[in-house]
Parts: C-alpha cells; sequence; structure tokens
C-alpha cells in the first residue's frame, strides 16, 4: 500500500522520463492510495499537455478516464483541518498538505518528486528513487 502525489501519477499515464519507474512501482505494489484532489490536479496537467501540443483532447480525456479507474476506489478525502494543521506546521499550500494528510493517516510516506514538498516535511515524503530502493 502506497500513498502517492500526482507527478507520480502522471508518468504513470503520460509516457515520459520517470514512465518506467513509476510502472515498476505500480508492479511491485498496485494499491495507490491519494486525495481526490489528485484528479483536479491531474486535469490542470493534462490541459496543459494538450495546448502544448504534447497530447490530443481524447488522449487527455482517456488518460483521465484510466486514473479514475486506477485511483477511485482507494481515494481518501482528507479532513479539512488536518490538512490546514499540516499546511501551517510545514509551510506547505493546502493542496500539498492533502495529499501529506493522506501519507499521515495511512502512516505512510507520500511518494513524491517534489523536492520543495520533501525538504519541508521529510519525515512525511519520500522520492520515487527512495520508495523503488525501499523492499
Amino acid at each position: 500500500m502506497l500513498a502517492v502525489d500526482t507527478n507520480i501519477i502522471v508518468p504513470y499515464l503520460v509516457q515520459g522520463a520517470l514512465t518506467g519507474q513509476v510502472q515498476a512501482l505500480r508492479t511491485r505494489d498496485p494499491l495507490w492510495h491519494t486525495e481526490p484532489f489528485a484528479l483536479v490536479e491531474l486535469g490542470n496537467v493534462l490541459a496543459t499537455y494538450e495546448k502544448a501540443g504534447h497530447l490530443t483532447l481524447r488522449q487527455a480525456l482517456d488518460c483521465m478516464e484510466e486514473a479514475e479507474a486506477l485511483l477511485a476506489s482507494d481515494f481518501i478525502s482528507a479532513p479539512h483541518g488536518a490538512v490546514l494543521e499540516l499546511a501551517v506546521r510545514h509551510r506547505v499550500s493546502a493542496y500539498d498538505a492533502r495529499f501529506l494528510a493522506v501519507a499521515a493517516s495511512l502512516g505512510l510516506r507520500l511518494i513524491t518528486e517534489d523536492k520543495k514538498l520533501r525538504a519541508a516535511a521529510p519525515r512525511l515524503t519520500q522520492s520515487l528513487e527512495d520508495a523503488l530502493a525501499a523492499s
């Protein structure tokens, strides 16, 4: 069971530099928990990719549909108060704190490639590389 940030979900759905590593992570542990807000962030990423010509609208819609099928049954909605407390304690956005709250509620470390978030909350986060190295 893993807690993942949107920047781990994206390369699972859209081919990129981290795709191989993210696929290895998914193969090793297919139970990924995240906050429902991940779909909002994913929608922004997909819209940006479409605008830049990296994806067609159809491809972006297919990615969104795949993400919903992949994640929806394992969403954890973070309580707003807990999110606010984490945001203030770690001096991060409430958006990032939503993912920290999911990890904390599960007793896990959030897998994220966001270096600033990892620096702000090192006990609640880990890199993709560190997650893959852990057995």
